[in-house]
């Protein structure tokens, strides 16, 4: 049985029918081609599915489209204000921090929120932050450098 559903996502208000078991990762690929979150695993684990709830990190696949009713989501699509990176979008960018990219969205809005709690992390904290996004392709190291390049510009 499908729901009627208001998501906010990225500023937008969406109408959207889903059922009340279908994830928030399969609204924002399917229903709105907002195809920046990866599905991964699936099972929460890997962290390419990452999106913002509030401000708050969430696993996009574990979390019920019809429980964000009423909050603000943000995708990677919607990270960047009137066409300007954010500063780890930029230092992803200028540490030559992407691979494949399957993981990117998620490392990136995972260090966004992170730099706006901590703006003066240590690698630690960094490597602590992330740890919760999975990158197959990597030893991390640029990944790192490139949150640890963001917060010395400024943070988030």
């Amino acid at each position: 049985m499908s729901h009627p559903v208001t998501l906010t996502v990225n500023g937008k208000e969406n109408e959207v029918s889903c059922g009340a078991t279908t994830t928030l990762l399969t609204v924002l690929r399917d229903t709105l081609a907002l195809t920046g979150s990866k599905r991964g695993c699936n099972q929460g684990v890997c962290g390419a599915c990452t999106v913002l709830v509030d401000g708050t990190p969430v696993r996009a696949c574990l979390t019920l489209a019809v429980n964000t009713e009423g909050q603000s989501i943000t995708t990677i699509e919607g990270l960047p204000e009137g066409g300007e990176l954010k500063p780890i979008q930029q230092a992803i960018i200028d540490s030559d921090a992407v691979q494949c990219g399957f993981c990117t969205s998620g490392m990136i809005l995972t260090a966004h929120e992170f730099l706006q709690r901590n703006n003066n992390p240590s690698i630690d904290d960094i490597r602590t932050a992330l740890s919760g996004n999975i990158c197959r392709c990597s030893g991390y190291r640029k990944i790192v450098d490139a949150v640890a390049l963001a917060a010395s510009r400024g943070g988030a």
